[in-house]
């Protein structure tokens, strides 16, 4: 089968289209003939800083696909093949990845594809709407008639969150950097875009909460956006960060207002194997699929590329500048 190989750590020029053979599957696990396979940043920081796990290379990057069951092994019991699945599973240096034509994955951890999107778009959702799904109902606790801050609204996971918090009866408001996402940031449900780019966040996001600030709040970036992120807080809000905040975070401002911090990493329970916590994640797929088939929940694909271009992808969102997800065709 074709699939593209990191072949050492550095640039984009480091993956190169290969022909490897077709993984075969285990008694409880699914071949997948993969239709498309999410790009995410997670996979250039791989790439550019090594993988999780010793002696890897060459290894195949991509944790998001979709695609359908090609075979399954003889103690499958909830798919069938011909199934359309899509899932987070792979790409970080133990297990294959999902730049490729075929791929293994468990039957606990493949979900039943919405039917209303697309394989690009499918693909291109797990990460992104696992990621703001703990964030906000498992970390952030949140509830219908709380503001929230979506930082990136724009984003992979920022377009997602603000549909997510939106649909659960939430406030949302969400920064943006252009007229244009300004504009896409409204049409998912934010009730309020700030360019940060021409405006002081914190003090948009007071005057909106009539200098309250916000009860939850989303944070993407890290380092300064997330210290500043502290003033735009409401006392006992929860800010949830899904990076280190960094070494000289100065903490008075969290103490003062009795904020709980919390921390969102969706890899976790594929890197620690925790087994109830990849089920629950499953669960948080199916309730997005829900979501998706009833009309609420829109993913966001900017560009679709094919398998062999996986380096220009790797560039465009190294760029910084992607509106939503980009995804990758076999």
């Amino acid at each position: 089968m074709k699939a593209i190989h990191m072949t050492a750590v550095g640039g984009p020029d480091v993956l190169a289209t290969v022909h490897i053979p077709t993984p075969a599957p285990g008694d409880h696990e699914l071949l997948v003939r993969l239709h498309a396979a999410g790009v995410n940043p997670i996979d250039t920081k791989l790439r550019n800083r090594g993988m999780f796990f010793e002696n890897a290379l060459p290894a195949v990057l991509g944790c998001d696909a979709a695609g359908t069951v090609e075979a399954m092994g003889k103690q499958v019991t909830s798919l069938q093949p011909g199934d359309e699945v899509w899932f987070c599973h792979g790409g970080l240096g133990r297990e294959q990845g999902n730049y490729a034509e075929f791929t293994i994955v468990n039957e606990q951890i493949a979900r039943k594809k919405p039917a209303s999107l697309s394989f690009e778009q499918a693909a291109a959702a797990p990460l992104i709407l696992i990621t703001a799904w703990e964030a906000l109902f498992d970390r952030a606790r949140l509830e219908a008639g709380q503001t929230v801050l979506v930082h990136g609204g724009a984003g992979g996971v920022g377009h997602v969150a603000v549909q997510l918090a939106s649909n659960a009866g939430a406030r949302v408001c969400t920064t943006v950097g252009s007229e244009e996402n300004t504009r896409f940031a409204l049409s998912l449900g934010a009730e309020k875009a700030i360019n940060y780019r021409h405006e002081d966040f914190v003090g948009a996001v007071l005057e909106w909460t009539h200098g309250r600030g916000v009860d939850v709040a989303l944070d993407i970036m890290g380092g300064q956006v997330f210290q500043d992120t502290l003033k735009a807080m409401a006392h006992y809000g929860n800010l949830i960060t899904l990076l280190d905040p960094g070494a000289d975070i100065a903490w008075k401002e969290a103490r003062n207002r009795n904020l709980r911090i919390g921390f969102e990493l969706m890899l976790t329970p594929l890197l620690e194997h925790l087994p109830g916590a990849r089920a629950h994640q499953g669960e948080i797929l199916d309730h997005c699929a829900a979501l998706a088939d009833a009309g609420k929940l829109k993913i966001e694909v900017s560009q679709t590329l094919p398998l062999e271009q996986a380096a220009r992808a790797h560039q465009q969102i190294e760029s910084g500048h992607t509106r939503g997800k980009l995804v990758l065709i076999p």
